[in-house]
This record gives structure tokens, sequence and C-alpha cells, in this order.
């Protein structure tokens, strides 16, 4: 039991053989599984996400990405819908909130609110 241990260690099975294949779903397994159980903190950071950003492909309809730190503070005081508008005032100036959606991380933090708007 020893050698077989060691010998999956050093990775000594010729390829083709049963413990070569062995290993290599065991890799794959933890590549593949492992992110669904455990938060490694490799996703984006919230806080490195600008913001404001905004999509200027049609004039008529913009689409804004706004911090979801941001819109949650301020829609501790007031509704969500309001906090946007507040948000986004000074930058876009006189626009209308068409809808919003929100964009979760792997463990259903909130991190960003799409905003599509029109003037």
């Amino acid at each position: 039991m020893l050698r077989l241990m060691r010998n999956y260690v050093f990775w000594t099975y010729e390829r083709g053989s049963i413990h070569y294949d062995i290993l290599v779903t065991l890799i794959l397994l933890f590549i593949f599984v492992t992110p669904h159980y455990f938060d490694f903190g490799d996703g984006p950071n919230p806080n490195q996400i600008s913001r404001v950003m905004m999509d200027s492909s049609d004039p008529s309809h913009l689409t804004y990405k706004l911090r979801a730190s941001d819109v949650e503070n301020a829609a501790a005081r007031t509704s969500t819908r309001t906090a946007i508008d507040e948000i986004l005032r000074p930058i876009a100036g006189d626009v209308t909130v068409d809808d919003y959606q929100i964009v979760k991380g792997w463990h259903g933090k909130h991190l960003q609110y799409v905003v599509h708007a029109h003037r």
C-alpha cells in the first residue's frame, strides 16, 4: 500500500494505465468541483469595479453599470430605484430609468447593478 501511494505521489505510472487514468480523473474533479464548494477569492473584486460605467453604443438607449455597494448604501435611505436615480443624476443628467438587473457573484453576493435608461 505504501508503494502504491508513493507511485501516485511521484506519478510513476505509464500513460494509458488504470492508475494514470485515476490520477487524471482526480485532478479534473479537483479543478471542476472544488470551486463550487470553496471560495478561493479569485472572482472579480467589487471594490475594483468603477463607480459608474456607461455603454454608449446607442445614444437613445443607455446602459450603466453601478457598484452594488453604492446602490445599496443609498437604498438604505430610500428605494432602490430612487437610489439609482440619485447616483446617475450628477453623471448622466436627466435620464429616465427603464429597468435594472442585479449581477450576482458565486455565493449570491450582489456585485453590480446594470441599469437601462433613456433620455
